[in-house]
């Protein structure tokens, strides 16, 4: 276990807000790492300065009053005083430019990174291959995105989650559309890769066009197509818990029967509509098995730093170094 996933650990254990002492005396009382250096407080501070600055979604921070920081696992919020949360909540990130290294990754080894990205945010995420859909239109990357996500409306109780059904099924989860590219370094590739994810994801609540790479010069014309069209754009990081939601994506409603096309279409997506269908409708005796047999269809994930570096060595995508 490294020193990143023994904060993750400890802040996931602990469960509230903590300083940097009370997450280095956790790291300590259950052995989840070997300090090397005579001054374990003081490690576990820089390395949590260094999820704050880097922008890991993972951690946020509050300032005391006293100028030091608590700081919490984002997934753990809701269990958080948002009293003291109001206005204080701190999550630091800077932008940084990724080195120009050449380029011999797949697009498709990208999926990985943006699901676990995705699967922070409580999202749920498939890839839908286009060239395992029915018919012969050579098109069809323009008809389905390059991956679908679902997030679901957390309610802390049943009973809740029973009334909004009773109110109106729609309510109660989003479902996005993804396009993904490995850079964006020109107007018109931009142009081309934006309306792209236009036509895609004309049946989801959300759409956005995600890329590794984006060159600096496109950010004034991504605001732009941003406004008029309504698709977010989020750049994709190496450590996938860093990458930006650089514009956000505007709100439509569902279009029922593009998603029936679509599940014509192609087995994955309709098998995705389909585990939704059998979590959105479970009863509460069975909600546990429904949400694992979706988590299982999913994407896979990475669980810790540790296997995100080794895949991104072993599919060549350039790590930026601290």
């Amino acid at each position: 276990m490294t020193i990143k996933e023994a904060i993750l650990k400890s802040l996931e254990d602990l469960n509230r807000l903590a300083n940097s002492i009370e997450i280095c005396d956790h790291i300590l009382e259950s052995k989840y790492y070997e300090f090397a250096g005579k001054t374990p407080p003081a490690t576990v501070s820089a390395q949590l300065g260094d999820f704050i600055r880097n922008g890991d979604t993972r951690v946020k921070r509050i300032k005391r009053k006293d100028g030091n920081y608590d700081y919490y696992l984002t997934k753990n919020e809701q269990n958080i005083d948002s009293n003291i949360l109001s206005g204080e909540a701190q999550n630091q990130s800077q932008k940084t430019v990724k080195p120009n290294h050449a380029k011999t990754y797949d697009e498709r080894d990208l999926h990985k990174l943006l699901s676990s990205y995705l699967k922070n945010t409580d999202t749920y995420s498939k890839t839908i291959f286009h060239e395992q859909s029915n018919g012969k239109d050579n098109n069809q990357i323009w008809t389905h995105p390059d991956m679908v996500g679902i997030k679901f409306l957390t309610l802390q109780t049943r009973a809740s989650q029973n009334f909004l059904k009773s109110i109106n099924r729609v309510d109660t989860f989003k479902l996005s559309s993804y396009e993904l590219k490995k850079e964006i370094n020109s107007d018109s590739e931009l142009k081309k890769a934006f309306f792209q994810a236009v036509s895609n994801s004309s049946w989801a609540n959300y759409g956005y066009l995600v890329a590794f790479e984006f060159s600096d010069s496109l950010y004034e014309e991504m605001g732009r197509l941003n406004q008029s069209f309504g698709i977010g754009i989020i750049e994709l990081n190496a450590n996938p818990y860093q990458s930006k939601i650089l514009f956000p994506a505007a709100y439509r409603d569902l279009d029922f029967k593009t998603i029936d096309k679509l599940c014509k279409m192609n087995d994955k997506f309709n098998k995705f509509i389909e585990q939704t269908e059998m979590l959105m409708t479970a009863s509460e005796k069975y909600v546990s098995g429904a949400e694992k047999e979706l988590d299982q269809f999913c994407d896979d994930y990475f669980s810790n730093d540790t296997e995100v570096e080794k895949y991104c060595r072993d599919k060549n995508i350039p790590i930026e170094q601290e």
